[in-house]
């Protein structure tokens, strides 16, 4: 089988993208189990509308700004520049949303994106399992392969010594937020604004990746691939933008995931206020690269098309 390559992740003569087991990870699934029950225990044991409101808004913060602005669209995929001190404080902010490090986000992100440019795509990379199965898979196990592609990052990240001290310590990282808000509030606090918004973030992270890798809108397909990723419509506000996922699988390069009329992005409008005081620049849209291979536009009904045509 030959197999395609990524810009961080390149296979070798014995590298195959099948070959391998899903495996329980204990670290993972103590960390989420944890947290979700931390969770609980912030909505049973300790409720308020203090605690609403740090949930709310350190939810906000971390996966917007932090997740998918810096992770996501500025680290891993360098849809926009930003000064190196701005680039830090987004990444740290996506940092605390529990996922991993900076490195071990790209890992996961660029794993996952190469299986699903092979032409076999195993299911735990594809989300290929039912609702349940993969709701374990992707939150309390790992799969490893046999004969794994190499992994490199570029020195720009790989050396940069915050973002090591951020990956060594991601899980410590939390210790941040916690001390400041048992400074205001005491551990009822600390486990809303914390453990709740961790539970909550993971089984979100993992629900839309899941959803949108099963069906929905899809503006476009890349032809040859056996995944294609689909829109999750109405949940633009919500996911910050990620919902919209099947744009992000025909536009990686773009900082602009709501491309269509109606497509809510306020991940996009973060980038775009930071450009407007000049923290942000060299943003990417759809059309600033040249269309992926096998990219096609799926066609949709003349009222559809009308509509998108009266709105661009």
């Amino acid at each position: 089988m030959n197999l395609i390559d990524t810009d961080r992740v390149f296979a070798t003569p014995r590298t195959s993208a099948t070959e391998g087991r899903i495996v329980w990870a204990p670290g993972k699934s103590l960390w989420t189990l944890t947290h979700m029950a931390g969770g609980l225990a912030a909505i049973v044991v300790f409720p308020s509308w203090g605690g609403v409101a740090a949930f709310l808004v350190l939810s906000a913060l971390t996966l917007c700004a932090g997740h998918s602005v810096g992770m996501h669209r500025l680290l891993i995929h360098r849809s926009f520049n930003a000064p190196k001190g701005v680039e830090r404080v987004l990444v740290w902010l996506g940092t605390l949303v529990g996922m991993a490090g900076p490195i071990g986000m790209i890992r996961a992100h660029d794993m996952r994106d190469w299986h699903q440019r092979q032409t076999v795509c195993p299911p735990h990379p594809s989300h290929g399992a039912g609702w349940l199965r993969d709701a374990w898979w992707q939150m309390h196990c790992e799969f490893r392969l046999t004969h794994p592609p190499r992994f490199v990052v570029e020195a720009e990240i790989a050396d940069d010594p915050v973002y090591a001290w951020m990956e060594r310590h991601w899980m410590a990282q939390q210790l941040i937020p916690a001390a400041i808000l048992f400074a205001i509030g005491g551990i009822g606090l600390v486990l809303w604004g914390v453990s709740l918004r961790i539970a909550v973030s993971l089984i979100g992270h993992w629900a839309v990746g899941h959803a949108a890798h099963k069906g929905g809108h899809q503006g476009w397909e890349v032809r040859g691939l056996p995944v294609q990723g689909y829109n999750l419509r109405g949940l633009g506000f919500l996911t910050f933008g990620e919902s919209f996922h099947g744009n992000h699988h025909a536009f990686p390069h773009s900082a602009q995931l709501g491309v269509e009329h109606g497509q809510v992005d306020p991940g996009f409008w973060f980038i775009k206020a930071l450009e407007a005081v000049g923290l942000a620049w060299d943003v990417k849209r759809p059309d600033s690269e040249p269309a992926r291979e096998g990219l096609a536009r799926v066609r949709q009904s003349l009222h559809a098309e009308s509509e998108n045509l009266a709105h661009a």
